[in-house]
């Protein structure tokens, strides 16, 4: 028989934190984002939370400005020689 992981709360050090889905509250660029259902670890004695750090992950990757393709500047020339192959 396996035994789920257990994760003790850092706050209290008596509650277990507890897998939830929450909602995410953020300011990006003075603006309210609001995320609902979002996973979250809550302590089941203190109300500690903990928002899961995949998620947050792929909600910043999300948030973060689109690659803009920006002219290449000729290279400056090096005065140091090149490595051999």
């Amino acid at each position: 028989m396996t035994r789920d992981v257990e994760y003790s709360c850092p706050r209290c050090r008596a509650g277990v934190l507890q897998p939830r889905e929450l909602t995410y509250f953020t300011t990006v660029d003075d603006q309210m984002l609001v995320v609902p259902n979002f996973p979250a670890w809550v302590c089941d004695i203190c109300g500690y939370v903990e928002y899961d750090e995949r998620a947050l992950g792929w909600l910043y990757t999300l948030l973060s400005p689109p690659m803009q393709h920006r002219p290449r500047r000729p290279a400056a020339h090096s005065t140091r020689p090149r490595p051999e192959k």
